[in-house]
């Protein structure tokens, strides 16, 4: 039997609040994936294992090798995250600073995130036109103080921190280094992850690591 639903469907494209956003969503066990956007809905596509889930599973390696050697962080995947009245997102990967540590996130009562995360990661294929404008503006206005994304097809990877108010790349050094200003000592080796090759980019992530014993 058909589940019966609390209220109309979501659909792409709808502008609705974030209270009504929120009831429709629960009350729609088809929907998987949907995030408002500015005020307006947002309905994810199925993922393609090479282009999202792939490289995904690299880059929450990465974090969760850094997080669990890092006291009072917390990592998530696809967690809801309520950043304004018009705005409430699933990312792909959060890093977030504890609150009892300082962090700028919270849990609320219903278990969702409010507030903006340290560390934003999108995987973006047939994501990269909102990942990389109204996203990155949202993410921008509301405070989330660095922003990674990966565009699969392009085989590209952006590191972007919030420098007085404005999105300014981290770009890679002499070594071919990006260095996190918010988090110390977490590094990533960016050829080295283009290439696959996360021996190397677990490497290169101990050794910052390491210089924070």
């Amino acid at each position: 039997m058909n589940p019966i639903l609390s209220g109309p469907p979501l659909q792409n494209g709808d502008r609705l609040s974030r209270p009504e956003f929120e009831r429709r969503y629960q009350g729609d066990p088809s929907v998987q994936k949907a995030e408002l956007i500015e005020g307006i809905v947002y309905l994810a596509s199925p993922l393609r294992f090479q282009q999202h889930a792939e490289p995904h599973s690299r880059l929450h390696g990465w974090l969760w090798t850094y997080q669990v050697a890092t006291p009072g962080l917390l990592l998530g995947i696809e967690p809801t995250v309520r950043l304004d009245l018009e705005n409430e997102v699933q990312p792909d990967i959060v890093l977030i600073r504890e609150e009892a540590a300082g962090g700028q996130t919270r849990i609320t009562p219903d278990g969702y995130l409010e507030g903006p995360p340290e560390l934003v990661v999108e995987i973006a294929a047939s994501s990269a036109a909102i990942d990389l404008d109204l996203k990155q503006q949202v993410y921008q206005r509301n405070g989330v103080l660095e922003y990674i994304v990966w565009q699969s097809y392009e085989q590209r990877l952006d590191w972007w921190g919030l420098i007085e108010g404005d999105y300014q790349p981290l770009l890679p050094d002499e070594q071919g280094i990006i260095r996190s200003r918010v988090f110390p000592g977490l590094w990533l080796a960016v050829e080295a992850f283009l290439m696959s090759d996360m021996g190397e980019v677990l490497r290169v992530l101990q050794t910052g690591i390491n210089r924070l014993a």
